[in-house]
This record gives structure tokens, C-alpha cells and sequence, in this order.
């Protein structure tokens, strides 16, 4: 366990800036509600409540940064920095993130706005990974047998031992992170997330322990399954006090 007085500084990117479109006629997925508590709003207090985490950065839609500070304000989130327009692209918008955190701080955690559930104990698992391996990501064993097909006909299975859903927060140092995204904007590199810029430049990345619970909202259907993460959520934390 690391020494809160002693760990490096770390702020949150927590990139909205996304059009939701396979949301189909729920709208932007960031303002569903989950229990009748919006998706982002979730998302922030969870990053407001850890002490691993000193600041949060929002690059969004530029007509929803009064909204996104307006959910800030009505829920007490203290750590914002700011809600600033993102980019065309996610690796862009998180790259306006980084870039408007400059060199404030020693770690960037990079998180899925539309992933409610990143629980307390994720947070300080990556963090901590990330102070002694400059690169981590939270992971969970997919529970799929996985096959490479072209055409729909199989090619190949894979070894599911060694295949893993990564989650987030991602947690980089942040000069390499940096460096990473300008690479991999500039160079328009196809990646899927910030550990594949990071991977692209050929640093390594450490996996932490995730959680089946740190889903991400992509479709209706997710909706259906974070009703029941958050009515087990609560009932648990009833359960304890």
C-alpha cells in the first residue's frame, strides 16, 4: 500500500464528447438514468470520492459543457477543473484533456464517462500500478470462447487463457501519455483506446484486477444490466451498514 502523502498527483480525463449513436432513440447515453441517477453523474462521483484522484478534466460536445458543469455543481463534484470542448476523435478529445492538465500533475486516468460502475478499490489499484509501471489498465478474463473469422467462415480460435477486456480508468505517466496521443493523432493511428497509443510507441502496460461490474454503456440493452448492477450496488451497501 503506498502512502497517500507520498503518491504522485493524478487527474482524471474523462472524455464525453461522444454522439451515442448506437444508443438509437435513448439519445446521449451520458444523461440515461440508472436508478433515476444519470450515467455521468455516477461516473463523477465515483472520481470525487477517491482520495488517489486530485482533479477531473471533461473535454465534451462544446453545447454540453453548461450542462456538465451545471451536474457538477448540483452534486458537489469539487475536483472539476474544467469542461472543455473535446476533438473529432476520442484520442483527440482525451489529447485536449491532457493538454489542458499541462504539467500539473504526475499521472493521467483516463476513464470511460459512460462506465458508472468503476468501483473505489479499481481506482487505487490502478493508480498504484501506474506509479510503479508508468502504463496501466484495469482487466477481467473474458468469459467467451473467441474466434477470428473472415467472411463468417472461422480462421482461428483463440487461446481465451490469454485474451482480457480491458476496462478503465487507464492510468499513464503523464509525459508519456502525451507523447503517445500526439503520435498517434498525428500519424492517425488506428486505436481503440489510450493503452494502444501507448502500446504503438512500444511501452508496456500492466493489468490490474477489474470488475464484470465496470461495464460500459454502449446500447439499450446495457441499460437493462446497469439496473441491476445498481439495485445490487445498493442493496449490498444497505447489507453493510
Amino acid at each position: 500500500m503506498f502512502n497517500k502523502n507520498k503518491r504522485k498527483t493524478c487527474v482524471a480525463v474523462i472524455p464525453a464528447a461522444g454522439t451515442s449513436s448506437r444508443m438509437k432513440a435513448f439519445g446521449n447515453k451520458l444523461f440515461a438514468e440508472i436508478c433515476d441517477v444519470p450515467v455521468i453523474t455516477r461516473t463523477l462521483l465515483a472520481f470525487e470520492k477517491s482520495p488517489w484522484i486530485d482533479a477531473i478534466v471533461i473535454p465534451t460536445q462544446s453545447d454540453l459543457i453548461s450542462t456538465i458543469e451545471n451536474i457538477c455543481k448540483e452534486n458537489g463534484i469539487s475536483k472539476l477543473l474544467a469542461a472543455i470542448p473535446g476533438g473529432a476523435t476520442r484520442a483527440e478529445s482525451v489529447l485536449c484533456g491532457v493538454g489542458f492538465a499541462g504539467n500539473k500533475f504526475d499521472l493521467i486516468a483516463v476513464h470511460d464517462a459512460a462506465r458508472p460502475f468503476v468501483s473505489q478499490n479499481i481506482i487505487e489499484l490502478t493508480v498504484n500500478a501506474a506509479t510503479l509501471y508508468n502504463a496501466a489498465a484495469p482487466a477481467v478474463a473474458v468469459k467467451d470462447t473467441i474466434k477470428k473469422a473472415a467472411g463468417k467462415v472461422v480462421t482461428e480460435t483463440l487461446p481465451r487463457e490469454t485474451l482480457f477486456a480491458i476496462q478503465t480508468p487507464q492510468i499513464f505517466d503523464a509525459d508519456l501519455l502525451s507523447a503517445a496521443l500526439h503520435r498517434a493523432v498525428d500519424e492517425s493511428l488506428a486505436i481503440t483506446d489510450d493503452c494502444s497509443a501507448v502500446e504503438a510507441i512500444g511501452m508496456r502496460v500492466f493489468l490490474t484486477d477489474g470488475d464484470y461490474f465496470n461495464i460500459k454503456i454502449t446500447t439499450p440493452e446495457d441499460l437493462i444490466l446497469a439496473e441491476a448492477i445498481a439495485k445490487h450496488i445498493s442493496e449490498n451497501e444497505v447489507k453493510r451498514k
